[in-house]
């Protein structure tokens, strides 16, 4: 690395400082319960400076991306942990087995929201699962962790397989394992995941829900059929 790591992200933090001065400044904060640290960007905004300044990378190796990543996560700031997820998701190319311990202690480390987990999970855990399916079973562990935000991203990781029509029987699992959790930001994860899952299995999941619908918590039951005909969320939603 020609450049100090420090150096690198002081210059990210300033374009940040630079684009609060020049575009709207929105209230990122009333999307969540927790306390979150922001600049109040939008998305489009932090999009182009992440492509911006890795671009402006002298060293693209995957490791030192990485520590570069380590460095945006520490910071708590939303629009830095996004072009973290930015960047570790630009260098999927680069993904070895062995990097699941890496994405695994930054949701157990760092991550504090949904947006957090979500921005990681959704595209760079995602990949490395399609990389490489034998690390799929250890989203069982992750369901039982703890940590809600663990149990969260166990879900969230397959959202874009399941979008692919991919790893069904892993997500009817993980469905099984969180069917009672009683965080709401996790039966909206595993809810999550099952709508998008009957987007291309309609049947296998409406037969699920069907079977364990007086088991799951209702907001996970609204989001697991919100693409269903009309009909068929009528059925389930149904309390008799």
């Amino acid at each position: 690395m020609n450049e100090k790591p420090e150096n690198i992200i002081k210059s990210v933090r300033h374009e940040l400082q630079m684009a609060v001065k020049e575009h709207t400044v929105i209230d990122t904060g009333r999307f969540f319960k927790e306390d979150v640290m922001f600049y109040g960007l939008k998305s489009p905004v932090i999009r182009t400076i992440a492509k911006r300044s890795f671009n402006g990378l002298a060293d693209r190796k995957k490791e030192t991306v990485f520590l570069l990543c380590e460095l945006l996560w520490q910071s708590g700031y939303l629009e830095e942990t996004a072009i973290a997820c930015l960047w570790s998701h630009a260098v999927r190319g680069q993904y070895k087995p062995g990097d699941f311990q890496v994405f695994e202690r930054w949701i157990n480390h760092y991550v504090t929201n949904w947006a957090a987990c979500d921005m990681l999970c959704n595209h760079t855990v995602g990949d490395f699962l399609m990389m490489y399916p034998g690390h799929l079973s250890e989203l069982q562990r992750w369901a039982a962790s703890e940590n809600r935000w663990m149990r969260r991203a166990a879900t969230v990781s397959l959202i874009i397989p399941a979008r692919k029509g991919l790893f069904t029987e892993h997500i009817l699992r993980l469905a099984d394992i969180l069917l009672k959790d009683p965080d709401d930001m996790v039966q909206k994860g595993y809810g999550w995941m099952l709508k998008v899952t009957s987007q291309s299995n309609q049947q296998l999941i409406f037969e699920y829900v069907m079977q364990n619908k007086f088991q799951m918590p209702r907001t996970a039951l609204r989001y697991a059929i919100e693409k269903m005909p009309r009909k068929l969320r009528d059925e389930a939603m149904r309390k008799d």
